[in-house]
């Protein structure tokens, strides 16, 4: 039975299809771009700029999202980011050269580095600990599902319309989504008024930008130059200054107090990161996959990436009972290693695999991807009063957006340097089935740390109760 009051379920709704719509816009690009490209009149290897500035925009202003939300009303913010991105998507349809494109996708980054933490800050401030755990289920499922059916219903898209229309579909789903926030939800009293941590902002956002940087470009290749290493570790070094100096200040950007909750540590930090790394890598790898190590089309690969959706569609409905029924210790370690071996046993599929198994398998494979990724969404906060959250919002959309792009970064390099031992000019099946292997190890690894928590952690939030 649903403990989730209609109004944090509609909240938790529009929160949710917001988000959808920034992600999935981010997930259709890659298929555009030689169209893109064309019709720009530039190379498509120059479209990747789109991407990047983007990533940056968001890295850069994201860190202020806790702060804008306290010191302006998070519904006011998440209402103006839903406007500004949807702004940047109009330009993004109506660019007529490079220069008028990246300036486009700036702005839309601008509003994407509000929408998610906002959002997620607004759910999270109105749900009682009681209907966290299906607030979650909804505000998750953007993350789910929007990378897998993402380059499918761009390419489609692209195909039989025309690459603008990636963008200005934006329009009338962010026009609803405006209306709809507007309409329903609700402001909540603001928090005491404090001046803006400069400094922290400083170190947040270059340390986050740097290291973002860094990643993307290595997912992109560059595993063998110096650069992306060097803005990595010039990224790290300065995160640890953010991090000394948001310890120090008495009003700082980000609140680091929850990483002292052992929920929210292990959720976000610890074996929340490398769960989520592993995870992340499996929808950069699978395409690769099916058209580099099989030869099949990219139509062809993305029908198996459909099995993974609907594996992610399928455990929503029983997630909530099946953590109330466990507890946040049984599933967050038993799904966890079920999740590592789902990942690892992608390394076993052949080109004459039969369809029938390998869908089997990668439906699977979703089922216990969303079943992860809900339950350490949830548990994350299961010990935070509201006045933690804000802080918490942001700073588990900062280390996500780490996860995804490590994810990335350390799957490209694992088949690098498969490669490199092979001594191969490319990448082939021997390569691919390292990285799912070793992807496969990082999450099952990361399983053994939830044995560590107590019985009832989290039986406030989950409603479990162990047996004594």
């Amino acid at each position: 039975m649903s403990t989730l009051h209609p109004d944090t379920r509609r909240t938790a709704l529009i929160v949710a299809a917001a988000s959808f719509m920034q992600m999935l816009d981010g997930a259709i690009l890659n298929t555009s771009m030689p169209q893109m490209a064309a019709s720009l009149g530039v190379q498509p290897v120059q479209m990747s700029v789109g991407i990047t500035t983007y990533m940056l925009v968001v890295a850069i202003f994201m860190p202020l999202s806790a702060w804008l939300a306290e010191r302006w009303g998070a519904v006011r913010i998440f209402l103006a980011a839903i406007l500004v991105f949807t702004i940047g998507s109009l330009a993004c349809g109506l660019a007529q050269s490079l220069a008028q494109f990246i300036c486009a996708r700036a702005l839309q980054g601008l509003g994407g580095a509000m929408m998610v933490p906002v959002g997620r800050i607004i759910v999270m401030r109105q749900a009682s600990k009681a209907e966290l755990l299906e607030a979650n289920t909804f505000i998750t499922w953007p993350a789910l599902i929007a990378p897998v059916i993402g380059p499918v219903i761009g390419g489609a898209i692209t195909t039989y319309i025309g690459w603008r229309w990636n963008f200005l579909l934006n329009l009338p789903l962010g026009l609803a989504g405006f209306w709809l926030s507007r309409r329903y939800l609700v402001e909540q009293p603001l928090r005491e008024d404090h001046p803006l941590d400069w400094a922290g902002f400083a170190y947040t956002a270059l340390s986050l930008a740097l290291m973002l940087y860094g990643l993307e470009m290595m997912g992109h290749g560059l595993i063998t130059h110096p650069l992306p290493w060097s803005l990595i570790a010039l990224g790290a070094v300065i995160g640890g200054l953010a991090i000394r100096h948001l310890r120090r200040s008495p009003t700082p950007l980000l609140d680091l107090k929850p990483f002292a909750l052992q929920s929210f540590a292990l959720s976000t930090l610890s074996a929340g990161t490398w769960i989520r790394i592993g995870i992340s890598a499996t929808p950069f790898l699978l395409p690769l996959l099916y058209q580099v190590g099989f030869g099949l089309t990219a139509l062809q690969a993305s029908s198996f990436l459909l099995a993974y959706f609907l594996g992610n569609l399928g455990m929503k409905a029983i997630t909530t009972p099946t953590l109330r029924r466990f507890g946040f210790r049984r599933v967050l370690s038993t799904n966890a290693a079920l999740c590592g071996l789902s990942i690892a046993a992608c390394a076993l599929f052949e080109a004459d695999t039969a369809r029938g198994l390998m869908f089997a398998s990668l439906f699977f494979a979703g089922l216990t991807r969303s079943m992860q990724f809900t339950s350490l969404a949830t548990f994350a906060f299961a010990d935070l009063d509201r006045a933690a959250r804000s802080s918490a919002s942001t700073l588990t959309s900062m280390l996500q957006q780490l996860a995804m792009l490590l994810g990335v970064a350390l799957s490209a390099l694992m088949l690098h340097a498969s490669q490199a031992v092979r001594g191969a000019s490319g990448p082939g099946l021997t390569d691919f089935r390292v990285a799912f292997l070793l992807n496969g190890l990082m999450v099952l690894v990361a399983a053994f740390m939830f044995l560590r928590l107590p019985a009832d952690a989290g039986a406030e939030v989950s409603g479990h109760k162990p047996r004594r």
